[in-house]
């Protein structure tokens, strides 16, 4: 599955798109901003994967700080049977520069 920009995330969330996020920065990162994602900090998600088995064949975007950590989240993700991951490409700091 292709990751999806910034822009395509901010549509989905004018058009009101059931969407299911995943947060995997730290509690810390998430209290000082965050699109209002589920917060799995990377670290945690192998042992939290089970909890998001439900969501294995719909549209999961994970997302960061910069792209980076949510990379890695979407290839484990995907090598445990995810079929529809997609991560946010420029993370947060992207979001936070287009003043989206």
């Amino acid at each position: 599955m292709n990751d999806i920009t910034v822009e395509e995330l901010k549509a989905k969330f004018d058009n009101k798109e059931e969407i299911i996020l995943l947060d995997v920065r730290e509690p810390i990162e998430h209290q000082s901003f965050n699109l209002g994602g589920t917060l799995i900090p990377l670290g945690h998600l192998i042992n939290k994967i089970d909890d998001f088995e439900e969501f294995k064949d719909k549209e999961v975007i994970v997302y960061c700080r910069s792209g980076k950590r949510s990379a890695t989240a979407k290839s484990f993700m995907i090598q445990k049977g995810f079929t529809n991951v997609r991560n946010l490409e420029g993370g947060v700091l992207d979001w936070i520069d287009k003043g989206l």
